[in-house]
């Protein structure tokens, strides 16, 4: 449908009995002094549902009402509309079909935004009309900047003399946003927040320049020719966090923050010499929304309950373990904010720290001047804290410290990394701590690892076959479900989740709260009976069958849950290779 005139869509909502004529009178009167659309007024006032309100108007102007989450994208038709008009006149091109195209808007009935972009598109529009929130959040998916990224670089490339640069137009000023390599870097972040990349690695090849994005977990790469470019990347990023700009050949480490799509982000920057240049790794920390807390970090309610009984707590150690980028520290901060009360003193010792938190005392480790782990928390302790928190504990200095410190009236929370809930506490007493420390102090370790969310708009139904069947039997073992129960989703691959068919993470956790039997193993430092008695107690759950719970619930995939086994598998009963398939089918067949 063409529109020719300006629809009064208040008053067709009124004559078909939508809302009252009062209601739209007050809508009215609150839209001249906010400047917002009427649709969006109604909505916001609660006289109209958004759904029905969109049903209300494709009805009424006899054009399809599109669901954003569930459309598969063409991104070259996408693309015949630029970003900046998308987002001014809030619409995205959807479809071609015989010389039309279909195009999104979220409000329809702006004939002066529907005139613009027949005049932009020079082709007839057919209009669907869509939800502004999931319109928004689409333009941030199907526009990505890496053409933009691309352009900037060979921008900043033409710039440059060959072999040099100049010292001056890198160095931070007030006048000059325009500078190439400025509006390189504004593209690089702004890129990454929009499919919140945790992660940005700029790596100099021999003769291209790797910018790479950790998403979710998993690299992914764009390539860029123009390698020459490296070292004024570099340089400015150098200048931004405070680091020596002369000084190429030692690893150096900054940070700084800044204001990317209304969202706040602190940046810790890492350099290092490599045989091309330096690569630069920058952690991306959004402090828009703070910490995570600890109902949405993935928990089951049961162990939820059961964890926030252990840190509430007067005393004892309680150990997070699990590799590096884990979430380790998501949920500590987790634990953190919930024991922030006045009459709580909280010290943290970390390296480095990462969110801030307001009444808590946080304190930044400095190796070079001799303000380490230990140092820092022998101080502490004679700070009169309630609550310690020891970024991690890597040597038996630190340890013994956090162990006497948990026997004597504080509560510790650490991390540390080791595979399992299981192997930790024997870990301690390897690093050289006294076993009755161990045994005394510790009251339970929480060990954890990140799955990739399966994304809820393009995830199909997977059935598994029967090797995977026996090998999901195997690993539930009494909790395995009836086959004809086992309902599992796959990855397929959609614009909302850049084709990789997942889309955020989730934790997976294993829970071992030490009993007598356990203390009395610890105690004679007997590893093996500490296991049996680990994997025999009330409530244990071992961290791949939480993960399976995952996938049975539909939230990950096979593949995740197989990911979780092989990362921490030593003795290979949870590896599901053809060898360790035909065995355990074997063994199925043999069974009466």
């Amino acid at each position: 449908m063409a529109l020719k005139q300006k629809i009064r869509i208040g008053d067709l909502l009124v004559k078909n009995g939508v809302i009252t004529e009062a209601q739209l009178q007050q809508a009215l009167t609150k839209q001249k002094a906010s400047g917002q659309r009427l649709g969006k007024m109604l909505i916001s006032l609660g006289y109209v549902g958004e759904d029905q309100f969109l049903e209300f108007l494709s009805e009424q102007l006899n054009i399809p009402f599109v669901d954003l989450r569930r459309y598969r994208f063409d991104l070259d038709v996408v693309q015949r509309l630029t970003e900046t008009h998308a987002r001014r006149f809030r619409a995205i091109v959807l479809s071609e079909k015989k010389g039309e195209l279909l195009v999104g808007m979220a409000d329809p009935t702006d004939i002066y935004a529907f005139d613009a972009l027949e005049r932009m598109l020079q082709q007839p529009v057919q209009q669907a009309v869509v939800r502004e929130s999931e319109l928004l959040n689409t333009l941030d998916l199907v526009y990505r900047r890496t053409d933009e990224i691309a352009g900037f670089a060979e921008e900043l490339d033409d710039e440059l003399t060959e072999g040099q640069f100049d010292l001056a137009s890198l160095t931070p000023a007030a006048d000059d946003s325009d500078a190439p390599v400025v509006k390189l870097l504004q593209s690089l972040f702004m890129d990454a927040v929009q499919v919140r990349a945790s992660d940005i690695h700029i790596e100099p090849d021999e003769t291209v320049l790797r910018i790479r994005q950790r998403i979710d977990g998993v690299l992914q790469e764009q390539i860029v020719k123009e390698r020459r470019i490296a070292p004024a990347l570099v340089l400015r990023l150098k200048l931004l966090a405070g680091l020596d700009i002369s000084e190429k050949r030692l690893p150096q480490d900054g940070r700084f923050s800044l204001k990317v799509k209304d969202r706040r982000v602190d940046v810790r920057l890492s350099t290092m010499p490599i045989e091309y240049g330096e690569s630069v790794v920058m952690r991306l920390l959004d402090q828009t929304d703070g910490a995570t807390d600890l109902d949405n970090v993935g928990m089951s309610p049961a162990m939820l309950e059961r964890f926030r009984k252990l840190i509430h707590m007067p005393h004892g150690l309680i150990l997070v373990t699990g590799p590096t980028g884990s979430g380790k520290t998501t949920t500590l901060y987790g634990a953190l904010q919930e024991l922030n009360e006045v009459g709580k003193k909280i010290i943290t010792v970390e390296d480095p720290v990462e969110y801030r938190l307001s009444r808590i005392n946080q304190v930044q480790i400095n190796p070079k001047i001799g303000l380490d782990f230990a140092r820092v928390l022998r101080s502490a302790l004679r700070q009169d804290p309630d609550i310690l928190l020891v970024g991690e504990i890597r040597d038996q200095d630190t340890a013994e410290i956090a162990l006497r410190a948990a026997m004597t009236g504080h509560m510790v929370l650490s991390t540390l990394h080791t595979n399992d809930a299981v192997s930790s506490a024997m870990r301690l007493i390897d690093m050289g701590a006294e076993s009755f420390l161990a045994a005394t102090a510790i009251r339970a370790v929480l060990a954890q690892r990140l799955v990739r969310r399966l994304c809820d708009n393009c995830a199909t139904d997977y059935l598994p076959n029967q090797r995977e069947l026996s090998w999901i039997g195997h690993v539930m073992g009494n909790e395995m479900r009836a086959e004809a129960d086992i309902s599992l989703m796959h990855p397929s691959g959609c614009h909302r989740c850049n084709n990789t068919g997942y889309r955020g993470r989730i934790g997976v956790f294993e829970l071992l709260v030490l009993n007598d039997e356990m203390a009395d193993a610890l105690r004679r430092a007997d590893s093996s009976a500490f296991v049996k008695h680990a994997r025999a107690s009330k409530g244990y759950r071992p961290l791949v069958v939480s993960a399976m719970m995952e996938a049975f619930e539909g939230v990950t995939s096979l593949e995740e849950v197989y990911r979780v086994a092989e990362q921490i598998d030593e003795s290979g009963d949870w590896v599901l290779d053809e060898h360790r398939s035909d065995e355990l089918l074997a063994a199925a067949d043999s069974e009466p």
